[in-house]
C-alpha cells in the first residue's frame, strides 16, 4: 500500500521484498505465502469497516438545504422525506449563510453526544467533526460541498447494510506490487478534481507518483491522506465500467522518505464509496489520472451496489 520507481531510461529497480510489474516481470517478493496472508487480513480488515453500523452501507439518505427552514421526517409533505421508519416530522433546519440550526419537534426524542437536543447549532464536516443527531436507528449530519450544504443520512438498518455479503476481487498478484518515485510539487499545486456531483474541486497536491508497468512508464498526482504520512490516490484504469466500478478506485500508500520511495500496492485498490450507494460525494479520477491499461488487482465491481 506504497508506491515508488526509479526510471532511469526503461529501467525499473526494485526493492528488496517488494514486486515489479513489466513486460516478463517476476514477483520478488520474498515469502509469498506471508504476503497472501497480509492482503487477506487488509481484505477482512476492509469487510469489518463495511459492516459497521454507520458505514457507508449505512447510507440512507442524502438532502440539500436551502435557506430557511427545512422541515425533516417520513411525511411526504416534508422538504426533506426520510425513510417511513423515522418520525413524520423529526423537525427543522434552520440555514441563514453558512449558518444551520435544528429544532427538533416536541414529541421527538433526537439526542447529540447522548444529551437531548430541542434546539442546537450544527458544524458541518467542513469544520472538522461535524454535529451528530441520533433518534432511533437513524444518524444524521451536515456535510458540505463546495458552496452547498447537504444533510447525510445513516441507518443502522439500512437494507443495503442487512444484506451485504462481501467484495470480489481479483486473485492476489505480487506483480502489481510496484515500487515508483515520489515526485514533490513545490510549491503543492492545486488539481482540479470532478466529482459524481458534477461539480470540480480544486484539490492541493503535494506531488506525483511515478512506475512502470507493462513496459510503460506512468505518472498518478496524489492527494494527502486522511492518516498523516499517507498519500491518497484516486486512479481509472481500463476495467473501469466492465469488471470495476465505472467512477474508478481508490488507493493508499505510505509517504515517501528521504529517498523519495513509495510501494504502490494495487492489490489493495479499492472501490470508492459511491460504489455501494448512490448517497455518497466521491471524488473521480482527473483526466492525468486515467491509466491507459488494465490493473487487474484489488477490488472488483460491487454486485449489489450503485453504478
Amino acid at each position: 500500500m506504497r508506491p515508488l520507481v526509479t526510471v532511469a531510461g526503461v529501467a525499473l529497480i526494485c526493492l528488496t521484498g517488494a514486486a515489479c510489474r513489466d513486460s516478463g516481470g517476476e514477483s520478488t517478493i520474498e515469502d509469498p505465502a506471508r504476503y497472501d496472508r497480509e492482503i487477506e487480513a487488509w481484505r477482512q480488515q476492509r469487510y469489518e469497516s463495511l459492516v459497521q453500523p454507520d458505514s457507508w452501507l449505512s447510507l440512507a439518505g442524502l438532502y440539500w438545504l436551502r435557506e430557511g427552514e427545512n422541515i425533516c421526517g417520513s411525511d411526504a409533505a416534508n422538504d426533506l422525506v426520510f425513510p417511513p421508519s423515522a418520525p413524520a416530522r423529526i423537525g427543522v433546519l434552520r440555514m441563514t449563510g453558512d449558518q444551520t440550526e435544528f429544532e427538533a419537534s416536541p414529541d421527538v426524542a433526537v439526542r447529540s453526544g447522548g444529551e437531548p437536543v430541542t434546539r442546537i447549532a450544527l458544524a458541518s464536516d467542513a469544520d472538522g467533526e461535524p454535529t451528530v443527531l441520533e433518534l432511533g436507528s437513524l444518524k444524521f449530519h451536515l456535510i458540505r460541498r463546495g458552496d452547498r450544504t447537504a444533510v447525510r443520512l445513516k441507518d443502522s438498518g439500512n437494507p443495503a447494510l442487512r444484506e451485504f455479503r462481501g467484495i470480489d476481487y481479483y486473485p492476489v498478484d505480487p506483480s502489481w506490487r510496484l515500487e515508483a518515485r515520489f515526485e514533490p510539487y513545490d510549491p503543492p499545486k492545486f488539481i482540479p478534481f470532478p466529482t459524481v456531483l458534477g461539480q470540480t474541486l480544486n484539490e492541493p497536491s503535494p506531488g506525483a507518483v511515478v512506475f512502470q508497468a507493462d513496459g510503460r512508464r506512468h505518472r498518478l498526482d496524489v492527494l494527502h491522506g486522511a492518516e498523516e504520512e499517507e498519500l491518497f490516490i484516486v486512479f481509472g484504469d481500463a476495467t473501469n465500467g466492465r469488471e470495476t466500478y465505472g467512477g474508478g478506485r481508490f488507493l493508499y500508500a505510505e509517504a515517501p522518505g528521504e529517498n523519495r520511495r513509495v510501494i504502490l500496492d494495487f492489490n489493495q485498490a479499492h472501490n470508492p464509496p459511491c460504489a455501494f450507494t448512490p448517497y455518497a460525494t466521491c471524488p473521480l479520477p482527473p483526466p492525468q489520472n486515467r491509466l491507459a491499461l488494465a490493473v487487474g488487482a484489488g477490488e472488483k465491481k460491487y454486485a449489489g451496489g450503485h453504478h
